[in-house]
């Protein structure tokens, strides 16, 4: 029988949860312009700019900068598919859901994993590593979570890497909820490999993974002994389509999701636009107000106040609340998602995203207001 199916059309939502974030109206104007090939030299050239300012969001000169065509997750996988072998020792951070899917990635790969856990909430502890470097002279590799979205806890990535970088290890760094939300500076704290999301704080549309591979990365993967388990995400291949340098002839790899690049054009756009340092201050002032009035509601948080994460807020759940009713209300009542917890926090903790076009005053207010009416009920 043949289907009778309406056009769907969605309700404007407010975005206040761990991701994806509100988009940007001319982010998502821009999903709206016509396709052009993906080999097309129009588009070739705004994807030199796409490396350009993904260079400036990750502050970072490194050649190898490129959007991998799928979520963050995808660049995760990326990332070690491409730079760890098999039988080789990666310390793994784990103090939420992403370092153990880190932790994950490497068993798959058939590499040995030596796991440094911290409770859920905290940061990842720096001296912890340092044993475990020492305990572990053959490690090749040190991956933690810099911005843990499961807990919205902050980590040292800066002395995280220095440290990993005196022992002659290579990082991989998780920024998927950091980029463009708070400091994050590749080149000056000696990050190897960082993968992000466009559907954080970037505020683009999802489905895009931003990365980067330092020098000593590229060298790294150029000197495998096995060829990467995965043909997609095989970054030797990839670099043929993206290009090692500007204006060289682009080789075909796959076709490219070419409206949601222009999407990730817009929204990278509008932060140089913004300037990072702006950008990273707006959202440290929105969480402050949104602190303090989650305070005045008698709302605690998760996360002990130097390590928290702006852009992502996890709170613990008032005594004898319904989590899925406060937050069901919410969503049918006000039109606004707030995200339930995860792994060690389901049911205890709720995630409120202030993230990119999401980090607004008007956000916050909306917010407080409704989430005070939904509790006195």
């Amino acid at each position: 029988m043949k289907p009778h199916i309406q056009p769907f059309f969605p309700p404007q939502r407010t975005l206040m949860g761990p991701g994806p974030s509100d988009v940007y109206p001319s982010v998502l104007a821009a999903c709206a312009k016509p396709t052009l090939g993906h080999l097309d030299p129009l588009f070739v050239g705004m994807m030199d700019e796409v490396k350009q300012l993904l260079q400036y969001a990750f502050q970072t000169r490194n050649e190898m900068t490129l959007a991998v065509s799928a979520p963050g997750s995808a660049g995760m996988e990326a990332c070690f598919v491409n730079l760890v072998e098999p039988g080789e020792k990666v310390i793994v951070c784990r103090n939420g859901v992403f370092g153990e899917r880190m932790r994950s990635n490497v068993e798959r790969i058939g590499a040995v994993a030596v796991t440094v856990d911290d409770d859920w909430g905290k940061p990842v502890d720096v001296q912890k590593v340092s044993d475990a470097i020492k305990a572990n002279p053959d490690a090749k590799f040190l991956a933690f979570v810099h911005a843990e979205t499961s807990t919205g806890a902050r980590s040292d990535a800066k002395a995280l890497c220095a440290l990993a970088k005196a022992h002659g290890l290579l990082t991989i760094v998780d920024t998927v909820t950091a980029l463009g939300g708070i400091e994050l500076r590749v080149d000056d704290w000696g990050i190897d490999a960082v993968y992000s999301g466009s559907q954080k704080c970037l505020s683009c549309v999802p489905g895009l993974s931003p990365i980067s591979f330092s020098p000593a990365a590229v060298e790294k993967l150029k000197a495998r002994k096995s060829l990467v388990q995965s043909w997609f995400l095989d970054q030797t291949l990839v670099m043929g389509y993206w290009g090692n340098t500007s204006g060289a002839k682009r080789s075909y790899h796959h076709t490219a999701p070419v409206n949601a690049l222009y999407a990730l054009h817009e929204a990278l756009r509008l932060l140089a636009d913004e300037g990072l340092e702006n950008a990273w201050a707006r959202h440290a002032m929105l969480h402050t107000e949104l602190r303090d009035g989650l305070a005045a509601l008698g709302i605690e948080f998760v996360v002990d106040e130097p390590y928290r994460l702006p852009q992502l807020n996890a709170v613990h759940i008032p005594s004898g609340v319904d989590d899925a009713a406060v937050r069901s209300w919410l969503l049918n009542d006000y039109n606004l998602e707030i995200g339930a917890g995860l792994g060690a926090l389901a049911g205890k903790a709720w995630r409120i995203g202030l993230m990119g076009y999401g980090a607004r005053r008007e956000n916050v207010a909306v917010l407080l207001g409704a989430l005070g009416e939904v509790l006195k009920q």
